[in-house]
């Protein structure tokens, strides 16, 4: 059996990045922040997210840097080559199934509902 499922909740550590493709695909990139309690203070560990379809065109209307957001979705690896060094490189990316918002109603639209599922798209 093969499970990857990841779930966070953490602060959008930027504007979304959304871009519209001539096929009428939307993708939405952005880093969220997750607080990791160390002895002295917590230390955020920042990640990649990946959000396509509807779910993109929601968080790019309503996620602002700051916004307390829940992701569900599940990671995968991309990889490329440097092109200064030639060396493969790669980074962890969350591929986001789900998205909440979980701020307050001054953070997002009071008509706005959270929990909507990501239209996937690979």
């Amino acid at each position: 059996m093969n499970l990857n499922v990841v779930n966070l909740v953490g602060h959008a550590g930027a504007n979304p990045d959304i871009k519209y493709f001539d096929s009428g695909r939307v993708l939405c990139k952005l880093t969220l922040a997750v607080n990791r309690p160390t002895r002295n203070s917590d230390q955020p560990d920042w990640f990649n997210l990946e959000i396509w379809g509807k779910t993109a065109e929601i968080a790019g209307n309503y996620v602002r840097k700051g916004s307390l957001i829940g992701v569900q979705g599940s990671l995968k690896i991309e990889t490329w080559t440097d092109r200064n060094t030639g060396k493969e490189r790669s980074k962890p990316v969350i591929k986001v199934d789900r998205l909440d918002l979980l701020g307050s109603k001054r953070d997002v639209n009071p008509n706005a509902v959270g929990g909507y599922p990501s239209d996937s798209e690979f």
